[in-house]
């Protein structure tokens, strides 16, 4: 099934290339001329896209560290993503897995195997936040991990608009509702993703580094992400990822033992102080 549904998602990403290639060229026409700015600016643009087209899955082990309300501490994980909004993050201690954290659309599950308990509820940015210290849905979460843009939708259009920020060249894409999202790169690296509310407030920031080769593709092994509203600052270290390897639907469904108890997921639960390992 996950092979016509890719086949399928193939031919409307190269309809979505056709598409941008159409408006930046028509936008280039109605011009004297075509800058060398305005190439660059069709380039990475493409390439965004062409990025998006490719990546569709993660696994490896990473290093977090955490600074926030919730404290100030780090933690070795197993990260796997795969696209549309499919997570799993595996806390590791010395003795062991502390803490699993399982995100598929819109349920999650969270296993305490000190505790031997399974929670499960609905996957918001909420419980998101709580358990893998990432305030977003599972499907912005999973394009964060994986150093895409905030929406696939968005790269069927021409920037809004495009400039310098320092070193890098930003392309700024204005949704209807007035929200900015802005797109960082130095060279054809994505380097930062932003996101500002229709007053300009920054809702979060995420920065990429130590791009590397992993097969045909450059990926970043250092993501921070900041999210002002929250207070909190998130930082990944990858050290082996593994770009769209095979990874069984079950992986992210977490089945209880015979002797384990089970929860559901509320917002008392949440503010019950449940921490993660």
């Amino acid at each position: 099934m996950r092979s016509s549904t890719r086949g399928i998602s193939v031919i409307g990403r190269a309809l979505a290339l056709g598409a941008l290639a159409l408006q930046l060229c028509s936008c280039a026409s109605q011009q004297a001329g075509v800058s060398v700015e305005q190439a660059q600016t069709a380039t990475v643009a493409f390439q965004l896209a062409d990025r998006d087209h490719a990546v569709d899955s993660l696994q490896t082990p990473a290093v977090m560290e955490y600074a926030g309300p919730g404290g100030h501490f780090k933690a070795r994980e197993q990260i796997t993503v795969r696209r549309p909004a499919s997570l799993r993050v595996d806390a590791m201690s010395p003795l062991g897995v502390a803490l699993v954290v399982a995100a598929d659309g819109g349920q999650v599950a969270i296993f305490d195997p000190s505790k031997n308990t399974l929670m499960r509820g609905p996957a918001t940015a909420a419980t998101l936040d709580r358990f893998a210290r990432i305030p977003m849905t599972p499907q912005q979460a999973v394009r964060l991990i994986l150093a895409l843009s905030p929406d696939s939708a968005m790269l069927a259009y021409a920037p809004s608009s495009a400039r310098d920020e320092g070193d890098m060249k930003v392309l700024s894409y204005t949704r209807a509702n007035g929200v900015a999202d802005e797109l960082g790169f130095a060279g054809a690296d994505l380097v930062m993703v932003r996101e500002k509310s229709p007053t300009g407030q920054v809702l979060y920031e995420v920065r990429y580094g130590d791009y590397r080769d992993v097969g045909a593709l450059r990926f970043p092994y250092q993501v921070e992400a900041s999210f002002p509203t929250a207070g909190t600052t998130l930082k990944l270290r990858y050290e082996r990822p593994i770009i769209d390897g095979d990874i069984p639907d079950s992986l992210f469904v977490l089945s209880p033992g015979a002797n384990t108890r089970e929860m559901n997921l509320s917002m008392r639960t949440l503010s019950a102080g449940h921490t993660k390992g």
